[in-house]
């Protein structure tokens, strides 16, 4: 079946049912539909946990069927050319091949305040402190707008107090914003205040980030970073996935090591789920290994091993330009942090 949100394919097996039939997470399998597309030696994951752009089996819990897909990457549906009715057949190429990277993502958080250590763990907050930025100059967050997790009041108060002048928001458009305006819950005056100022700039990124269109909508934030007054703000939902690959490209740009952006991007690992390099060394490393390094990876020709042998600012560089961002507007940029 086809599930048309992210051009997955549903298979016809609740997850119950397929783990019943003794598959498990972190096996490596084998997908064979019956028009003769085959998906050779890939994951099973209860997320979606394989680099973007490959594919994978997934039980997501919410999902009523398991289901193969691209992650982040183009409608394995019509990549495959199915059709309903066709079918599939799974067998399992080994067990427990992606085990590290399974129990190395399979990880949850609470939205409690009272179970973090403070406002700024709890909203993920902080100021980006690397080679080529000024400190206060950068900040990243959870959402100070999205209160599904209950983090918005707290950023609120947070970029209010650090006196930010402009917010780069990774993962809404202006009709997402109208509708957490209207909620009577709504409690976030300071980012109201900025919105109404015309200092908020919404560019609704998936997290597709090797696809064209994520590169343009990339580059027209930062180059909107370079017009305006310090300090900003970056942040997505959770200020995780899509803030971490943007902090990523700027730090890279503005001269940061490959360990400073490293060190920076897993501070929200110990945020959300006290994983350090310290405490859980194994985790640390995978999470590095499956997140972090294929973003830095994405900015090259996807065949560099030692990444931290490249001219990451040259790479950033080169990314940028191919999303339509001028040497002028990138040396503004390094300038202005």
């Amino acid at each position: 079946m086809h599930e048309t949100e992210f051009g997955g394919v549903y298979i016809d097996k609740t997850i119950e049912e397929f783990n019943a039939l003794g598959f498990a997470y972190g096996d490596k399998l084998t997908v064979a539909f019956s028009n003769g597309y085959t998906l050779i030696d890939i994951p099973y994951y209860n997320g979606y946990y394989s680099e973007n752009g490959a594919p994978l089996l997934v039980a997501f819990p919410d999902y009523p069927h398991i289901e193969a897909a691209i992650n982040n990457g183009n409608s394995l549906w019509a990549v495959a050319g199915l059709q309903e009715g066709d079918t599939a057949t799974i067998t399992r190429s080994e067990a427990g091949v992606f085990l590290a990277v399974q129990n190395a993502r399979d990880i949850h958080y609470t939205d409690n305040r009272s179970d973090y250590e403070s406002d700024e763990i709890f909203a993920n907050f902080r100021s980006v402190k690397v080679t080529g930025i000024r400190e206060n100059s950068l900040y990243r967050s959870a959402s100070p707008c999205d209160n599904r997790h209950n983090r918005a009041p707290f950023v609120d108060k947070l970029i209010a107090e650090a006196g930010v002048r402009f917010v780069l928001d990774l993962a809404d458009n202006e009709e997402k914003i109208r509708g957490y305006l209207a909620d009577p819950d709504f409690n976030s005056p300071y980012f109201r205040t900025l919105l109404d100022q015309g200092l908020v700039l919404p560019i609704g990124l998936n997290m597709n980030y090797s696809s064209q269109e994520f590169k343009e909508k990339v580059a027209l934030g930062l180059a909107a970073l370079a017009e305006h007054e310090r300090p900003c703000l970056v942040h997505c939902t959770k200020g995780k996935d899509r803030t971490g690959f943007v902090c990523m490209l700027l730090e890279a740009l503005c001269g940061a090591s490959y360990d400073e952006i490293v060190n920076d991007y897993m501070l929200t690992y110990r945020n959300y789920y006290r994983i350090t390099q310290d405490n859980e060394k194994e985790k640390y490393d995978t999470l590095v290994d499956s997140l972090l390094d294929p973003m830095v990876r994405s900015l090259t020709d996807g065949e560099t091993t030692d990444l931290r042998s490249l001219d990451l600012s040259q790479c950033a560089k080169d990314y940028l330009l191919s999303g339509g961002m001028s040497e002028a507007q990138m040396e503004a940029l390094i300038t202005k942090f």
